[in-house]
């Protein structure tokens, strides 16, 4: 650990000394976000090659579109190699074990989250490769591991006593507050129920980028763009001044959780290098899974998991399709779309697959700004 070693050798890093300067947020976080890419682009090349010979390819799942005709919109990608969120976990807990504050519990408790998710999502991408086909971990089983790390995150929230979150203008503590969006005068204390709500925002937000990994860098370049904000969020947060101007809580360990976002984005753009259209390979339900948790995890840590709906909105409208789609056939025998996920139905009307990241990531760059600035608005 880069910043235990500088603080073991050197004293406190926050003395006037040359190495003062690592021990500022802003610069941990830039090197994070370097050296995280650095890892992915360096790496990728053999852990491409290693997954390839493995033969552990992407299996495509047929869809009937009429009659006994089958179709497949993606029958290309069939053997790509997948499970590439290994790659994107590995360059971004490296940087996070050596830039981040090792004392900060908030740190630990994302990267928990984010390996117990890339674990079930390995699991469902080993089961699928070994059977060769699109079955990986039952729905049930899925959703089962997805709560409990969230009841987890929920029993850690409620129990810390060294996160201090303070809320000045209400002069009232406690990290089991929820903060509304435009509203600087309501924060409900969930209490116990923080738990299960914990559960909720992380399954949710999991399942939905789950469901956004569908082509080439889309859900990379998303989750990427939906980083940004929490990277500003979680610095805000840090900072009393600031939280105390913009009505928000202030969450004195949310500064490293930026740090760990630096990473997570350097290390998501080293891995579109090799995922852009055309993919040289997929992050699979390791990535999709294990990404979805983290920012779900730092959003409710940071107390602004409303805010997922709209700086992540394009991941809340990729979810919201497939419920209408399948509410829509169960009870009225009619689709709404000519497939779901959304993306998938501008494939079948033909849309280029770049015209459609392209546009995807144009709306998600949108809703994460205009989630971003409704920090002001209250």
């Amino acid at each position: 650990m880069f910043y235990l070693l500088l603080e073991t050798c050197f004293g406190d890093l926050t003395k006037e000394t040359a190495l003062r300067v690592f021990g500022y947020t802003t610069v941990r976080a830039a090197c994070a976000m370097a050296l995280a890419f650095l890892v992915s682009l360096l790496l990728g090349p053999a852990c491409i090659r290693r997954l390839a010979a493995l033969k552990v390819g992407q299996q495509v799942r047929e869809f009937r579109t009429s009659g006994t005709e089958q179709f497949n919109i993606h029958q290309h990608k069939a053997g790509t190699p997948t499970m590439g969120g290994l790659l994107i976990i590995i360059a971004t807990l490296l940087p996070v074990v050596l830039f981040c504050n090792p004392a900060n519990s908030y740190v630990w408790a994302v990267a928990g989250v984010m390996l117990g998710a890339g674990l079930l999502g390995f699991a469902d991408d080993f089961l699928k490769v070994s059977r060769r086909n699109h079955r990986g971990v039952s729905v049930l089983a899925k959703l089962t591991v997805q709560v409990a790390l969230g009841c987890l995150l929920g029993v850690f929230l409620y129990f810390i006593r060294d996160s201090g979150t303070y809320y000045s203008h209400l002069k009232v503590a406690g990290a089991h507050h929820l903060l509304v969006p435009f509203l600087k005068n309501l924060y409900p204390d969930l209490g116990l129920f923080i738990i299960p709500w914990a559960a909720f925002v992380l399954a949710a937000t999991s399942n939905a980028v789950n469901l956004t990994d569908g082509l080439d860098g889309l859900a990379i370049g998303a989750v990427t763009i939906a980083s940004l904000p929490y990277i500003a969020i979680a610095y805000l947060a840090s900072r009393f001044d600031y939280a105390k101007f913009l009505y928000i809580a202030h969450v004195p360990q949310a500064g490293d959780l930026g740090v760990f976002l630096c990473a997570l984005v350097g290390a998501g753009m080293g891995f579109l290098w090799f995922n852009s259209h055309p993919a040289e390979v997929f992050m699979g339900d390791t990535g999709s899974l294990s990404l979805g948790a983290a920012i779900g995890a730092v959003a409710i840590l940071c107390k602004q998991e409303l805010l997922l709906v709209l700086i992540g909105g394009i991941f809340v409208i990729e979810a919201l399709s497939v419920v209408l789609q399948v509410g829509s056939y169960k009870w009225r025998g009619k689709r709404v779309f000519l497939m779901s996920p959304l993306h998938n139905h501008f494939v079948k009307k033909g849309w280029h697959e770049s015209k459609i990241i392209a546009r995807f990531l144009i709306v998600a760059t949108l809703l994460a700004l205009a989630g971003l600035s409704t920090l002001k608005l209250r």
